[in-house]
């Protein structure tokens, strides 16, 4: 099951954390992955030297053109898994006019202009695999971070819109919603005890989530095997959307 032999994936924002870690799961059963870093090359070289037959590609999704940039890196693909975002924890009433600007370019048009770029390869060979990793914050917004909460349901509004249009090309999109996971980007937050026994009592499972929690479902979604899924989100949250 799984074997994604002749498959070639990119994994935005994959130089790290969750999107390392489907990029590794679906370089695991033997897809060419493509790992992508925003403008580190020399951090993106490392992460890609950590899975089997990985390249790199590098460009700011900050960036108006970065789409077509990276489209011109890579070439063509038959799984894009958008990984990379940014948010700022801020009171609702002092986000700035910048970070408005960077979360609604990287989180939500960058997204966008991706798909664009590569689904006409899928549509023409009749089969791809579109995944936008969401937050379980389209359930439970975090009061610091309203914008990074509503460019991700905008974005689950894009999957579940585009799902119905693209199925008939063999097509499918879908969204992968993590909870509390460990990674860099929450490495300061966690390591406050009393806020990490404030988020397990929001937690059913009682743990916080690894990036590997993620890989898995990731790899469900972007095979053959979950060719008949398409529009849904999966969350992978331990039960805190509940």
């Amino acid at each position: 099951m799984f074997n994604l032999t002749g498959k070639t994936a990119l994994v935005t924002g994959s130089t790290q954390g969750i999107g390392k870690a489907i990029a590794a799961a679906l370089a695991g059963q033997g897809a060419r992955v493509i790992v992508h870093g925003a403008g580190d090359l020399n951090k993106c070289k490392q992460a890609a030297a950590d899975i089997p037959g990985a390249s790199c590609a590098i460009a700011n999704l900050a960036e108006a053109d970065s789409a077509a940039r990276l489209h011109g890196q890579t070439g063509d693909v038959d799984i894009l898994v958008l990984n990379a975002s940014v948010q700022f924890r801020r009171p609702w009433n002092e986000i700035t006019d910048e970070e408005f600007d960077a979360q609604i370019q990287v989180n939500l048009k960058a997204s966008l202009d991706l798909i664009r770029a590569y689904e006409p390869y899928m549509s023409k060979q009749g089969w791809g695999r579109i995944l936008v990793i969401g937050s379980v914050q389209q359930h439970r917004p975090h009061p610091r971070m309203l914008m990074y909460a509503a460019t991700k349901e905008a974005q689950m509004s894009i999957v579940k819109n585009l799902a119905k249009q693209l199925a008939s090309r063999g097509i499918t999109v879908n969204c992968l919603s993590p909870g509390v996971i460990a990674t860099p980007r929450n490495e300061e937050a966690l390591q406050n005890g009393a806020y990490v026994e404030q988020l397990l009592n929001g937690i059913p499972a009682r743990r916080i989530g690894t990036a590997e929690d993620c890989a898995g479902a990731a790899l469900l979604l972007c095979s053959e095997e979950g060719r008949y899924i398409t529009g849904i989100e999966l969350l992978a949250d331990g039960g805190m959307h509940l």
